[in-house]
């Protein structure tokens, strides 16, 4: 255990061995490696390509074979979207907190990529016996990831959501949340999507007063909470999250749903803030 391969901190390459194209821009990578086969759901690996910057991608499958879900959204992303089985790419982590399962009938609410830290959480509460509700969000049916997988695993306890009405309830599915909420008895909230979806759900969650997790998106450099360019008020994504409960939500409000750092350091606005 001591050898240096086995350090999450450490670079090492491993070998694409497949991509599935989950929606037009969005692939996932299969690879194996003993590392990520022991990570939590919600944690997350800093994913390099040769020439381009590193990122930071949410581990969608855990197990003898792991994955990263990608969506083309730059250089990195698109390269990575772009690769076929045989490429190599490069891996730190994985890194940060990741989720507690708890409760019994918990109610998890994905948008869009978002979907990703959600998968693993959601096969391994199945097999501890949970019995899960999912919302699952998109802008339209075409772009609904793992769809086939969620109705395979949950039958009429899926919920789809699309904004243009394309498949399954018309509308956010923040929105969608609030209603489920209010018609059935869950005790706890979990939720990965755009942040002011997140934000929606949090304050849903709060009135009913549920517990909740979610999973935030900063961006990153070190991973390991030295740089501070995923900072939140008093936490650093990296270390301290992605996975942040209520009581660390409450401590960030001003921020949470409303802005982030970009690269150089400067507050910026975030949509749907």
């Amino acid at each position: 255990m001591s050898d240096w391969r086995m350090k999450p901190e450490s670079n090492r390459a491993v070998r694409v061995l497949r991509v599935v194209e989950e929606a037009e821009g969005v692939s996932t990578l299969y690879f194996r490696d003993p590392l990520c086969r022991e990570a939590q759901p919600g944690q997350f690996v800093m994913v390099w390509v040769p020439g381009l910057e590193e990122v930071p991608m949410s581990l969608s499958t855990i197990d003898e074979e792991s994955s990263i879900t990608v969506k083309a959204v730059g250089p990195t992303s698109g390269a990575l979207t772009s690769m076929r089985g045989g490429a190599l790419i490069g891996l730190r982590g994985p890194f940060g907190r990741g989720f507690t399962i708890m409760g019994e009938r918990p109610l998890l609410v994905a948008g869009g990529i978002g979907v990703a830290p959600l998968k693993p959480l959601l096969e391994r509460m199945l097999t501890r016996g949970l019995k899960p509700t999912m919302i699952l969000g998109a802008g339209t049916r075409d772009r609904l990831i793992f769809l086939r997988r969620f109705r395979e695993l949950l039958g009429d306890r899926l919920h789809i959501a699309t904004d243009d009405g394309s498949l399954g309830y018309r509308g956010l599915a923040s929105e969608y949340a609030e209603n489920l909420l209010e018609e059935h008895d869950f005790d706890i909230v979990y939720a990965c999507g755009p942040e002011g979806m997140m934000a929606a759900v949090y304050r849903a969650a709060e009135r009913f007063g549920l517990p909740i997790q979610v999973s935030l998106e900063r961006y990153m450099k070190c991973a390991v909470g030295l740089c501070g360019s995923c900072a939140i008020g008093p936490y650093r994504v990296c270390r301290d999250g992605p996975v942040f409960d209520g009581d660390m939500l409450r401590r960030v409000l001003d921020e949470f749903g409303h802005r982030r750092l970009d690269p150089s350091g400067r507050p910026i606005q975030l949509e749907n803030g």
